[in-house]
């Protein structure tokens, strides 16, 4: 029986789905503008390493692994964190539309003052004792995931000169292992910095660039309490969702 197209035979009898990567919607590896890559992208044919059973179905991502206070970034300590609370909710959907439930969503991002609780961020903007800018939660039965934080500030990170990062908060998807993984980058709209930020600008098609913005939503915000923003997520298709590599991930989180 032959290899179905885009599956990868790893053993006798055993299938994986594979995707073909699509280089309109997503970023390129070796992207000029973004200097690190010229050091660290792929310069010789990709290997595909097989995957047994065990990486396939294994470990379980469930319920019991996280938090009551892994989606709320806010309450995660003692007192509360400086900057402006936002929601920020959506939908996790596939590439026929249909929403994608009990998957594990992860999130990371710089505070209000755009520094990151990692010993690589030393630029001179103050830590919040009160913000480890993580999170997590899992999308429930319509694919739906929500998460309480505070809008990230802008930051510097020499790629150039003068150069900012827009605000953003990373997402990282699981489905059933930790094999299966998905990062992406959420920003939020009307930012002045997007002109310079060679991650917003890598991605070809600017059709796919407008799906890394959230939308202000009105309707979600608690009154006196927290603006809301929504973001949908969608795995593959036309509609797809630009995603980074794990080497713009690794360097990213540096």
């Amino acid at each position: 029986m032959p290899t179905p197209p885009h599956e990868a035979r790893t053993a006798p009898g055993l299938y994986v789905p594979g995707y073909v990567r699509d280089h309109d919607s997503h970023p390129p590896l070796d992207y000029p503008g973004y200097g690190s890559t010229a050091l660290r992208h792929p310069r010789r044919p990709l290997t595909l390493l097989p995957h047994t059973l065990t990486e396939i179905t294994a470990p379980v991502l469930g319920q019991d692994h996280l938090g009551a206070l892994d989606h709320d970034l806010t309450r995660q300590h003692e007192g509360e964190p400086q900057g402006q609370r936002v929601i920020v909710h959506g939908r996790v959907r596939d590439s026929d539309g249909l929403p994608v439930p009990h998957t594990l969503v992860e999130v990371w991002q710089a505070n209000a003052s755009g520094r990151y609780r990692h010993s690589g961020d030393n630029w001179p903007a103050p830590l919040d004792p009160n913000f480890s800018g993580m999170g997590r939660a899992l999308t429930d039965a319509e694919g739906r995931y929500r998460f309480v934080t505070v809008r990230p500030g802008a930051y510097p990170w020499r790629n150039h000169r003068n150069a900012w990062r827009p605000a953003h908060i990373h997402f990282s998807l699981f489905g059933r292992a930790f094999t299966q993984r998905l990062v992406t980058q959420m920003y939020f709209p009307d930012d002045p910095l997007f002109f310079q930020d060679p991650m917003w600008n890598s991605v070809p098609d600017p059709e796919a660039r407008e799906r890394m913005l959230a939308a202000y939503d009105h309707e979600a915000t608690e009154p006196e309490w927290a603006l809301a923003y929504r973001w949908d997520i969608v795995l593959r298709g036309r509609e797809q969702t630009p995603f980074e590599s794990e080497e713009e991930i690794l360097e990213d989180a540096e």
